[in-house]
């Protein structure tokens, strides 16, 4: 896997996960989406849906945005599986750096989980499966270089 020599731009996104409540926004206000649960094709309540409300943001913006939210979503099927009650204040930080190396781009990314309340043991098993679920997760690893950390 390529490390990236110099980051040239980094979208940030902060994902809240309280019911109905729930959004992603970056740290500029240009992506703001709220996150709220809605029906699947089979009936059953969606984890989350997007609802976009402002215009243009960056591709590594959405990319946080909506690697958050799938997350985020993997945390609370994860915590479901274990029995624990998650906190309303539970949060994600995910930061995607473009970047390059000699002449080529590439992406890197920190995840920052915050549960408070749950024991740290816990926590992290909670958060190790949510990422061996999590689809983005999947799709990024082994790709880019992804640094996921309980805080």
């Amino acid at each position: 896997m390529t490390k990236i020599e110099t980051v040239l731009f980094t979208g940030k996104a902060h994902t809240t996960a309280s019911g109905g409540d729930s959004a992603s926004r970056s740290h500029d206000g240009r992506l703001d989406i709220k996150l709220s649960p809605g029906i699947a094709s089979n009936g059953a309540a969606a984890e989350h849906l997007f609802a976009a409300v402002q215009p243009h943001p960056t591709a590594e913006q959405l990319f946080a945005g909506a690697w958050s939210a799938c997350f985020s979503a993997a945390i609370g099927l994860a915590a479901k599986e274990r029995r624990v009650v998650l906190p309303p204040d539970l949060a994600l930080d995910v930061e995607v750096d473009l970047g390059m190396t000699g002449g080529a781009y590439f992406l890197q990314a920190r995840i920052d989980v915050s549960v408070p309340g749950v024991a740290r043991e816990v926590a992290e098993a909670i958060v190790h499966a949510a990422d061996e679920m999590c689809p983005y997760s999947k799709a990024t690893r082994g790709n880019i270089d992804v640094v996921i950390k309980l805080i």
